[in-house]
């Protein structure tokens, strides 16, 4: 047996538990919390899973759990490389999740977001731990494929929709905390923000071009990395895969 392969699929099937410990304890106590209080439990749910970080994890744990079911499938074969799409999932949500981390440890730390009463246990392997073993997962991770720079596009797919849907629904939505008329994630996505400079939508497109930079900037590293770490395993397919 392939010790390193196996020891990895492990590190990812138990980073994929972890996560889901983390995001349920948070949703007992958002959800839980709004039903004490009987505010609107519909409008509740559907916020808390609005949030990019919610969303990033949620869909980590789903690849981790793959890819960590494969490579225990593959710990005897040390040469295997991971399937196309399952490469293109991982730098998916190692990109997801990095950002998450940055923005969240730069622009949200001691900031109260309106998901409620936060754990904080939860809310560090949300934003610290889970993009560290993502990061760590890249940089050590066996088996990994390297893909066309085309992927980087592939990769911003979801965040420009979940940024549309956001912008979208926030005007729509009676926030069921405050009773205010609008609900946003995050209070720079909030035109109505009277800190955003400049304010209005302006304010937030800057923020979005931003973090659409960021995004793109951290996707083209990720995908950099797995390429150079292919080179030496098999040329032909660090080139080719896409």
């Amino acid at each position: 047996m392939n010790i390193g392969r196996g020891v990895w699929a492990l590190v990812r099937v138990g980073t994929a538990l972890l996560i889901v410990a983390a995001v349920l304890a948070q949703a007992q106590v958002t959800i839980g919390g709004a039903a004490d209080a009987g505010r609107d439990m519909a409008t509740t749910v559907v916020n808390f899973f609005s949030f990019f970080t919610i969303l990033s994890n949620v869909a980590s744990v789903v690849v981790l759990a793959w890819a960590g079911a494969w490579l225990w499938r593959t710990r005897e074969a040390a040469e295997a490389r991971e399937p196309r799409t399952m490469a293109l999932a991982l730098a998916s949500v190692t990109a997801y999740m990095l950002v998450t981390g940055v923005v969240y440890n730069t622009l949200l730390r001691g900031i109260e977001l309106p998901q409620g009463t936060t754990v904080l246990w939860a809310n560090e392997v949300l934003h610290v731990v889970g993009p560290l073993v993502l990061l760590l997962d890249l940089l050590l991770a066996p088996g990994r494929r390297g893909m066309r720079w085309s992927a980087v596009g592939a990769v911003l797919v979801f965040p420009i929709v979940w940024v549309v849907y956001t912008l979208v629904r926030g005007p729509w939505v009676t926030n069921p905390v405050t009773g205010a008329s609008s609900w946003y994630p995050y209070p720079f996505l909030d035109p109505g923000n009277p800190a955003l400079q400049p304010g209005g939508y302006a304010g937030v497109a800057l923020y979005v071009v931003g973090i659409a930079l960021l995004i793109g900037g951290v996707a083209a590293a990720v995908v950099a990395v797995g390429r150079r770490r292919a080179v030496g395993g098999d040329v032909d397919r660090a080139v080719t895969a896409g």
